[in-house]
């Protein structure tokens, strides 16, 4: 659908809309309009390899940027009476070791020590080595399909799980163009556009599970994601990669009651928010809160591919381009139509062109041009 109509449709609603914006006076909270200067920790201690740690500050609710980094500060991850090694700063605010292997008998902690001469710590933890992986996998149910994770640990030490996932798939346009908009006429297109593209997301819901009150410590089939049948990520090939993270009881609460004020809020039944404090504590001052949790343990991670000929032929998947329809273009409005840079012609039909919007045809609108260094 061409952008120059689709704005004709709509514009007499948002004119009455802009004059009822006039009558309204903003309200900004207390709390919006300033903030507390919070250290923000986040990241764990990898038992097993590197460590990444990203320190940033609050900031106002009204702010529309990026946090403020906690850039020049010097970390290190101490040893219970023990040695102490370096984090070097990678990035920004972003904070990396050298691969590490963590005696699992042994407590560690992180230091900081800010620019500014403030110091804070997060209290000693064990070293947990989380297990493999069994198998990711997903099964066909009545509405679409699930993915879910197996894993189990014999010695029954891991018993409180955490799940990280990043999912990419790949997006087709379904149109292309055989002619371009030049010096208000039309000429064969020499403009490239990309004829796959790749989306990406990072899933931002909490995944957890314990194995506490069960008998042996196994997760089986643990629902990841869900998806209807027509769902795009799966026109031509999807991938999910899936981190595991074996976690201690304490700081299994600290990720369900972020949980709980995050993801089960917006109903009288859900609960009500709560407080959330960490294990990371101010050296310099006691009573200065710090937000975040630094653990102790090992990754495992596994990936998967899912193409459109493993699933059934019957599903209607969507294209994520099914609103695409072209319209024709008449050869007196040809001008009129494409001098607007977001209308593009495709080819001629009897009495003038077909024409669509670039979000039809360019993919980089959806996503990255770019292959992922793991795409086969």
């Amino acid at each position: 659908m061409l952008k120059l109509f689709s704005l004709r449709r709509v514009w007499w609603p948002w004119c009455m809309l802009l004059l009822l914006g006039g009558c309204i006076d903003p309200y900004l909270p207390e709390g919006v309009g300033a903030a507390p200067n919070y250290l923000v920790v986040d990241g764990y201690l990898n038992s097993r390899g590197r460590s990444l740690i990203q320190l940033s500050r609050t900031y106002r609710l009204d702010q529309n940027t990026a946090p403020p980094r906690e850039t020049g500060a010097t970390l290190f991850i101490e040893q219970q009476d023990g040695p102490r090694f370096p984090l070097s700063e990678t990035a920004p605010g972003t904070y990396t070791s050298q691969a590490l292997t963590l005696s699992p008998s042994q407590n560690y902690r992180l230091f900081i020590s800010t620019q500014k001469g403030q110091q804070y710590a997060s209290e000693f933890v064990p070293a947990k080595v989380t297990p493999p992986i069994d198998s990711v996998a997903w099964r066909k149910t009545t509405t679409g399909l699930t993915i879910g994770v197996n894993t189990h640990d014999d010695t029954g030490r891991s018993q409180y799980y955490r799940w990280e996932c990043e999912e990419t798939w790949e997006i087709t346009p379904l149109l292309f163009p055989q002619l371009e908009y030049f010096n208000s006429g039309l000429r064969p297109n020499t403009v490239v556009y990309p004829r796959i593209c790749w989306g990406n997301e990072l899933v931002a819901d909490i995944k957890l599970s314990k194995t506490t009150n069960l008998t042996q410590d196994r997760i089986s089939n643990y629902v990841l994601r869900s998806y209807a049948t027509t769902n795009e990520r799966f026109y031509n090939r999807y991938s999910i990669l899936v981190k595991q993270y074996a976690l201690s009881q304490e700081e299994y609460q600290y990720w369900e009651l972020l949980q709980k004020n995050t993801e089960n809020i917006g109903t009288l039944f859900d609960p009500l928010p709560s407080q959330l404090t960490g294990n990371v504590r101010s050296l310099t001052d006691e009573a200065e809160p710090v937000i975040g949790y630094v653990g102790c343990h090992s990754l495992q991670q596994q990936r998967i591919f899912i193409t459109r000929n493993q699933l059934p032929y019957t599903w209607r998947v969507s294209s994520g381009y099914d609103q695409c329809i072209p319209d024709t273009i008449e050869s007196r409005y040809i001008r009129t139509v494409f001098s607007y840079p977001e209308n593009i012609p495709l080819y001629y039909v009897p009495g003038g062109v077909l024409g669509t919007s670039k979000e039809c045809i360019d993919c980089r609108r959806k996503g990255s041009a770019v292959k992922p260094d793991f795409w086969p």
